[in-house]
């Protein structure tokens, strides 16, 4: 009992509040958020890193491999960083396909109810 009245003078309930007010947690929100982004972007940049180091060694998909393993990054945050880190990869591995682009400007513009228009005037019927 001595315990149970000490404990809550020494950690009152208005320190742990169990419902936090709409405004506050959306601010707490953002800034998790923007701490994780953070988080994510340092683990790339640093996979990016370790990719460089040991490209004689290793190919960039065992070197991000073994970027995840040595740091220790639990699963869902590890697959985010595996895949930011290939993304960023693929970008300055393969050549923005500026013609791919440009051919799809050129193309005529698609007119689908005028050629459902057309189809059913040119149907004769007997």
């Amino acid at each position: 009992m001595f315990i149970k009245s000490w404990f809550r003078k020494v950690f009152p309930e208005s320190i742990f509040r169990r419902k936090m007010d709409p405004a506050v947690e959306r601010r707490l929100r953002l800034a998790l958020a923007r701490s994780d982004e953070a988080l994510i972007r340092t683990h790339v940049d640093n996979a990016l890193m370790f990719v460089d180091v040991l490209a004689e060694n290793l190919s960039f998909d065992r070197a991000i491999d073994a970027y995840v393993r040595e740091m220790q990054i639990p699963e869902p945050l590890a697959s985010t960083v595996a895949t930011r880190t290939l993304v960023v990869l693929g970008h300055e591995l393969v050549p923005y396909r500026k013609r791919a682009v440009e051919a799809e400007a050129e193309q005529p513009r698609l007119r689908l109810n005028e050629a459902s228009d057309g189809r059913q005037r040119s149907v004769k019927r007997a």
